[in-house]
């Protein structure tokens, strides 16, 4: 099926490595040019490599988005890029429970996964609805409904799927959308993420399947939802 996302231009935060990784190449797949953010030069430029190896244009962006204004600028060069899709995938997993988590975890977590979020989309979104047309799509997780020993996380990736519903209300008939994606446990090259060892997992091709739809123009009716990829593990609420 061709998803109509030939020449449109997409930022992809922590797409490095593991699912980010993977939504890069897939959207390179139908003809995104990708601007990769990392933090690691060589693994960045490693994925960068692999999305141009699909004739688009590929590009690097460096920073960890914790630090101040590190997350304006990766907009700031997102929007140069030309990007009208965002994914916003980068953030830190923890395990912590009641009686482990401290102050400085529930900081750690909000500050690692809610604000940048915050930021970048913040600082690009008024381009997206000056042109007309964007795409929105946050990495949420199955957590947010079946925590696990993930309290802290858990916790900032909710408030990620609150926050994405929010934006869709704010920007319904600007012909910029905004959705969510909560994958439940996945199997990267690295690590199982998200999970553990009694669930089936899946692979990032999935969440990155899931993600491309959400990018593309046939879901411009769709709007302000959270798509679990974790193949009935949470169950219907």
């Amino acid at each position: 099926m061709d998803l109509r996302l030939a020449g449109q231009g997409a930022l992809v935060t922590g797409g490095s490595s593991g699912i980010g990784a993977a939504i890069a190449g897939t959207l390179a797949e139908e003809g995104c040019a990708v601007l990769v953010h990392g933090r690691d030069a060589g693994a960045a430029t490693a994925v960068a490599e692999q999305v141009a190896a699909h004739g688009v244009r590929a590009e690097v962006v460096l920073g960890d988005l914790t630090e101040p204004g590190v997350a304006e600028e990766v907009a700031v060069t997102a929007r140069g890029f030309g990007a009208r899709i965002l994914v916003n995938n980068a953030g830190p997993f923890a395990e912590h429970d009641w009686d482990s988590a401290g102050p400085a975890d529930w900081r750690a977590a909000f500050e690692g996964n809610v604000l940048p979020t915050v930021r970048v989309t913040q600082t690009l979104l008024p381009s997206l609805r000056q042109h007309g047309w964007g795409r929105v799509i946050t990495i949420g997780s199955r957590a947010v409904r079946m925590p696990p020993d993930t309290l802290t996380y858990s916790a900032a990736r909710a408030a990620v799927v609150n926050m994405t519903t929010s934006l869709a209300h704010h920007l319904a008939g600007t012909g910029v959308t905004a959705n969510c994606v909560s994958p439940g446990v996945i199997v990267t090259d690295e690590e199982r993420i998200d999970g553990s060892s009694g669930e089936r997992p899946g692979r990032p091709q999935d969440i990155a399947a899931a993600v491309a739809y959400l990018a593309s123009p046939l879901a411009d009716y769709v709007n302000g939802i959270e798509l679990r990829v974790d193949g009935g593990i949470t169950g219907t609420p």
